[in-house]
């Protein structure tokens, strides 16, 4: 009885191992593929706060609960089978649907600019092509733009996943799916975390200037600026659609042979300084410009197709 025993816990030992080893390499795996997301994790942080600019205070971290809620849903209900399915059974896929994704993010970032430079004409586009209408209400209004910041966190979601899984091609279907999931979590709760700080800290400043003394003024400064910081980072937002939406295009061209849009920028990074952050600027400016391109083709080629329908 007591040989049985001692076996059983030796059986025990090695499970405990195999399960400590396995923890271990998903937490290799996930910092891995942490670390190759960060950009997209950037550009999805600076896209979310434009979203609910210009709502009451009180609405806003609602606003960006039900975000959070869809961003989390999109990543693991939709993506991460989708991605561990699609690997499995047709691999080829994955790159013309990230393309696709890369041009809506595109043909978004170019309908923004369109909408600064002459307003009118870009709602007329986006209610002629099947958009949503202008809302007439404050919930109106709400609804259009949670729906949005969903829509849009889908093609972000989707690059983020599809690098994830790329950096742990090689690990076991569990793996994969536990890094995907570990990961897609994380990110949904530094990103909207960090959107929800900044879209409050004006609320802060205003708890802090009712203070007095040196907190009054920090309180102060942060209300004066932070209209500042957050038109500064729709600015970001939008040029941040056009560069991964550029980038993923010209990546996914580059998969299917041709190169040369990608060994432009590539080029032109490399005069600067390949690797430093002038190379990467210039890269990443190339691929916004690339996008931009690409998003008003798009809304070019989307008024045409609209235009002989109605005829």
């Amino acid at each position: 009885m007591s040989i049985g025993l001692i076996a059983l816990l030796d059986d025990v030992a090695l499970i405990a191992r195999a399960a400590a080893a396995s923890l271990d390499d998903v937490a290799a795996q996930t910092v891995k593929a942490g670390g190759k997301v960060a950009g997209v994790i950037v550009d999805d942080a600076a896209v979310t706060p434009g979203y609910v600019v210009g709502f009451s205070p009180e609405r806003e971290l609602p606003m960006i609960r039900r975000i959070a809620t869809g961003s989390i849903f999109n990543k693991l209900a939709i993506l991460l089978p989708a991605a561990l399915l699609l690997n499995q059974i047709a691999p080829w896929i994955v790159t013309p649907l990230l393309m696709a994704g890369g041009l809506y993010l595109s043909y978004e970032g170019a309908e923004k600019i369109w909408e600064k430079i002459a307003p009118d004409a870009a709602h007329a586009h986006e209610a002629a092509t099947g958009g949503e209408p202008v809302a007439d209400s404050p919930h109106g209004l709400e609804e259009k733009r949670v729906k949005g910041a969903v829509k849009t966190d889908f093609i972000l979601s989707a690059e983020i996943m599809a690098i994830t899984l790329a950096s742990v091609a090689e690990a076991p279907l569990l793996t994969q799916a536990v890094v995907l999931a570990v990961v897609g979590t994380l990110i949904t709760v530094v990103v909207y975390g960090a959107v929800a700080l900044i879209v409050k800290a004006d609320d802060a400043g205003v708890a802090l200037a009712r203070r007095g003394g040196v907190a009054e003024t920090v309180g102060r400064a942060m209300v004066r600026g932070m209209p500042l910081v957050l038109s500064g980072l729709s600015v970001v937002g939008t040029v941040a659609m056009l560069w991964v939406g550029g980038g993923i295009v010209s990546h996914g061209l580059g998969e299917f042979g041709l190169h040369g849009v990608e060994d432009a920028l590539h080029e032109m990074s490399a005069s600067v300084g390949l690797g430093s952050f002038r190379g990467w600027a210039v890269m990443a400016i190339g691929s916004a410009a690339f996008g931009l391109a690409l998003g008003a083709a798009t809304i070019v080629a989307v008024t045409a197709v609209q235009r002989v329908l109605k005829r």
